[in-house]
C-alpha cells in the first residue's frame, strides 16, 4: 500500500484544521465557506424516485437502465444543445471525483504519458496522473503546451476554483488543436448550469465540435444542480470509442451507480424546475457574500460562474484565512488549487440563508 500513498501529496484540507477550530470558537458559532458541499434539501421529486426504488436487491448494471440512459441523453439534448446522442455516447458514473481519480489508469495511462490541466485546478486532475504513475503539467492555454506524449488534456469551464468560463471560440480553437494532435479532452463541466455573468457552453455543442463527438467527453454531475452529493451522481457523454472501453473496464472493477440512485437520477435530469429554485438560492447568497466581502476591501476576480467567489487583498492566502477564521468563516486557501492561487481565498456559496447572514454580518 505504501507503494500507492506515497505517490499521492498531503491531503490538503488536513492543513485547514486549526483554522476551523478557531472559526468554531466564534460565540455565534462558525460559517464554513470552505467545502462546496451542498446544505439545501434534496428535492422532494427526487426523494420520491428514490425511495419508490428503494425494492432493489439485485445488482444494478454498470451502464445504468434504458431509463437512466434515455434520460441522460435526452439531458444533453435539451440542455446542451448536443445533437444525434444515442445510449453509446452515454455512461453513468459513481460521482465525478472517482472518475477524475481513476481516469488515467482506465485509459492505460503510465510513465512516459503526460496529462494536462488548468493552472489553477481541482486537485484531484494531479491525484489521477499520480495513481496511474503519468507525468503531469499545468497550463494557461493549452495550446501552447507540446503535444508529444500529451495524451489527456483536461479542460474545465466554469471552473473550479475561479469559477472563469471558456468562450465558445476558445472551447473551439482547443478542440480543433488536440484534434490535430490526436489529444484526447475530458472536459469537466460539473457548473455549467451555475452561470451568473456568462453562459458556460459545452464541449459537447456543435459550434464547437463541428457536429462529431471524436476525441473529446464531457463530464456532469448532480451534486451541485439537485443537491445530490450524497447520492454519487455523475455522467459522461461524447465519443464512444472513449466510452466502449470504460464500460468494459469499469463492469470488470464493479463501479456502479446503485439502482436507487439511478431511478432518482432520471427523475432529477427530467425536471427543470427545482434546478432554478435552487439557482435562485444561490443567487441570493452570491449576491449577499460578494457585496460584504466587496465592501471589506476584497477583490474578486473571474467568478463569473460556478459557486465560488475567487477573491483576494493582495496577502498569503494563509492570512486571509486566518483573518477570516478569526471572524469565525472558515474560506478554502487558494494554494489549494495551485501556486497561482496562493494571494487568493475560494468562497463557497454553500451555506444555509442563515449562515451567509451571520457572514455578512460579521464582514461588515
Amino acid at each position: 500500500m505504501s507503494a500507492v500513498t506515497d505517490r499521492l501529496p498531503t491531503f490538503p484540507w488536513d492543513k485547514l484544521e486549526p483554522y476551523k477550530k478557531t472559526a468554531a470558537a466564534h460565540p455565534d458559532g462558525i460559517v464554513d465557506l470552505s467545502v462546496g458541499t451542498p446544505v439545501d434539501p434534496v428535492p422532494e421529486l427526487i426523494q420520491k424516485a428514490l425511495i419508490a426504488a428503494a425494492d432493489s436487491p439485485g445488482y444494478p448494471t454498470v451502464w445504468g437502465t434504458p431509463a437512466l440512459r434515455d434520460a441522460i441523453t435526452g439531458w444533453v439534448e435539451h440542455r446542451l444543445g448536443a445533437r444525434d446522442v444515442t445510449h453509446r455516447h452515454v455512461l453513468p458514473i459513481v460521482g465525478s471525483k472517482e472518475l477524475v481519480a481513476w481516469l488515467p489508469t482506465q485509459l492505460g495511462l503510465g510513465p512516459g504519458d503526460r496529462v494536462a490541466y488548468p493552472r489553477l485546478a481541482y486537485p484531484t486532475y494531479e491525484v489521477g496522473a499520480r495513481l496511474a504513475r503519468a507525468e503531469y503539467e499545468t497550463y494557461d492555454d493549452p495550446t501552447t503546451l507540446d503535444p508529444e506524449g500529451l495524451k489527456l488534456l483536461w479542460l474545465n469551464s466554469p471552473s473550479n476554483p475561479t469559477g472563469k468560463v471558456l468562450p465558445k471560440d476558445e472551447l473551439t480553437r482547443i478542440v480543433a488543436w488536440a484534434r490535430e494532435h490526436g489529444i484526447l479532452i475530458f472536459s469537466d463541466e460539473c457548473y455549467l448550469e451555475l452561470g451568473w455573468e456568462a453562459d458556460p457552453v459545452s464541449v459537447l455543442h456543435p459550434d464547437v465540435n463541428g457536429g462529431s463527438y471524436d476525441g473529446i467527453v464531457a463530464v456532469h454531475s448532480l451534486s451541485k444542480r439537485s443537491n445530490l452529493a450524497g447520492y454519487r451522481a455523475a455522467f459522461l457523454a461524447g465519443d464512444p470509442a472513449v466510452l466502449a472501453p470504460l464500460l468494459e473496464i469499469r463492469k470488470h472493477g464493479g463501479m456502479m451507480t446503485s439502482a436507487p440512485t439511478q431511478a432518482a437520477v432520471v427523475a432529477a435530469l427530467g425536471d427543470d424546475t427545482h434546478v432554478q429554485e435552487q439557482r435562485e438560492r444561490y443567487t441570493a447568497r452570491r449576491t449577499a457574500l460578494r457585496e460584504a466581502l466587496l465592501a471589506h476591501g476584497f477583490r474578486i476576480e473571474h467568478s463569473e460562474a460556478s459557486l465560488y467567489l475567487w477573491a483576494t487583498r493582495d496577502e498569503s492566502c494563509w492570512d486571509t484565512v486566518a483573518h477570516l477564521a478569526d471572524l469565525g468563516i472558515l474560506v478554502a486557501p487558494g494554494d489549494f488549487y495551485g501556486e497561482a492561487g496562493e494571494n487568493f481565498v475560494r468562497v463557497a456559496l454553500t451555506a444555509t440563508d442563515e449562515r451567509v447572514r451571520a457572514a455578512v454580518n460579521r464582514l461588515s
